[in-house]
């Protein structure tokens, strides 16, 4: 019988209360896109900002919130206490690492960069084989072109791998976000199922 594919999405977004209004409204709308997707979001577990507008609007839309802040900052009282779960961390290697754990596809909207940061985390440790979750960019006025003008000014010098490069998947809109999300679950999915039957099949050899 074949596994249905994994639904929860950790979402990276800005924490900065200093934003223009368009990305508290993006944040929005793809905590409304995730509930109507029946996905888990798992969350910096702030209430501020993007971070905020995002849980709570994927909330409204009634499906389950996951927020994972670093003391420091829940002690500061911008922690979701409202969220379906809410888990403390130590430090914000724990945090990182705690969301990592709990979730099975990542998707980073604008941000600062502490964004960038947990991004690039995750972007590297998909090269190096650590994990096969999907790794998605929401970018819709390329406020990250620099990024990948950077990026691809690396591979050319032969710093990173064209195949390093490629792991990301970079959208503008949040329908098409999502659904590079569920493309790339699809994928790992048959990769795994065709590396299952191949294994049983050289096991049923004399």
């Amino acid at each position: 019988m074949r596994r249905q594919p994994p639904r929860a999405l950790c979402v990276f977004c800005a924490s900065s209360d200093r934003v223009d209004p368009v990305y508290l409204r993006l944040a929005a709308e793809v905590g409304r896109a995730v509930a109507r997707r029946g996905w888990t979001l798992v969350s910096g577990g702030g209430t501020v900002s993007c971070m905020g507008e995002l849980a709570r609007a994927a909330r409204a839309g009634g499906t389950r919130t996951v927020g994972i802040v670093p003391r420091a900052l829940a002690d500061l009282e911008v922690a979701d206490q409202d969220a379906d779960e809410l888990v403390v961390t130590d430090d914000m290697r724990a945090r990182k690492g705690e969301m990592d754990r709990r979730s099975d596809a990542f998707l980073a909207l604008p941000g600062g960069i502490g964004t960038l940061e947990e991004l690039l985390e995750v972007w590297v440790s998909r090269t190096l084989g650590m994990h096969t979750k999907p790794v998605v960019v929401l970018d819709p006025d390329g406020l990250y072109a620099p990024l990948r003008e950077q990026v691809d000014r690396l591979v050319a010098g032969g710093f990173v791998r064209t195949r390093s490069r490629d792991v990301v998947r970079w959208t503008t809109g949040v329908q098409e976000a999502l659904d590079a999300v569920e493309s790339g679950w699809a994928e790992v999915f048959e990769q795994v199922s065709v590396a299952s039957v191949a294994e049983e099949m050289l096991e049923a050899e004399p």
